[in-house]
């Protein structure tokens, strides 16, 4: 059977967590031959899209939001109906609103789906007894409460790390220009990964029942399901559910 509904991965931000979005599709996909996978189409232009956490904190006039969109106009182009982002911070209003104003203007029929959303949909599904959630994530999401502001409205307790434990560890895991995620991503660095086994456990200690790694990067560093079971909540493997599930849900895996 031929399948005419493609998923479309929007990447570059960054390019790994773009291609690990692709891969969890992949794994979470019932099939036993080639032809059974689902058609995706990934489009990682990173050149092309401005840093979205300068735009954020009000340093450059230049929404990230327009390249977006034109992205997945491209995707739609070649047969995209739902699109996913690998970019926790690409979810703030201020750029995420854009975008869908930007598709609905040029009459894209493409859906795009909302990262933090699935993530927050994800913990509610699988974890049903937990009440209260730590939050990993770059600087930008933190100050913003992305994650705060879904999981409250959803009804949980949420727990972020301490300033000084998100500005000197969190956030320099993600983008320190030696040893941080957007500068080593395959292999992560020794320090990025016990950097965030700090974070971890300083969350273990306020009393988190599951950890949101809230920057796309971070399953990189923390790919296991859980540690010492406490779950690590990856919300690309959400997002790449969902995006099976509203395309060809009887070929979702059940986890």
């Amino acid at each position: 059977m031929v399948k005419d509904k493609a998923i479309g991965i929007i990447g570059g931000m960054g390019p790994h967590a773009g291609l690990e979005l692709v891969r969890h599709i992949f794994d979470q996909t019932v099939a036993t031959t080639d032809q059974d996978h689902l058609p995706v189409v990934m489009f990682s232009y990173p050149d092309r899209i401005p840093d979205r956490s300068i735009f954020l904190f009000g340093k450059s006039q230049e929404n990230p939001a327009f390249a977006i969109a034109e992205q997945i106009r491209m995707a739609e182009s070649v047969g995209v109906v739902v699109a996913g982002i690998p970019c926790n911070t690409a979810h703030a209003p201020a750029i995420f609103n854009v975008i869908q104003e930007e598709l609905a203007r040029c009459g894209s029929r493409v859906r795009v789906l909302h990262l933090i959303e699935e993530a927050v949909r994800f913990v509610r599904e699988q974890y049903p007894d937990v009440k209260r959630v730590g939050v990993l994530s770059t600087l930008a999401v933190y100050r913003l409460g992305l994650y705060r502001s879904a999981l409250e409205a959803a009804g949980y307790e949420v727990v972020v790390p301490d300033e000084n434990v998100q500005e000197t560890i969190v956030n320099r895991t993600i983008f320190d220009p030696v040893y941080g995620l957007k500068a080593q991503s395959h292999p992560v660095s020794k320090i990025a990964r016990q950097s965030l086994l700090t974070a971890i456990a300083h969350l273990r200690q306020k009393g988190v029942e599951a950890v949101v790694l809230g920057c796309t990067e971070l399953p990189l560093a923390i790919p296991e399901p859980e540690l010492d079971g406490l779950p690590m909540i990856d919300p690309a493997l959400a997002l790449a559910r969902a995006l099976i599930r509203e395309t060809y849900p009887e070929q979702l895996k059940p986890l």
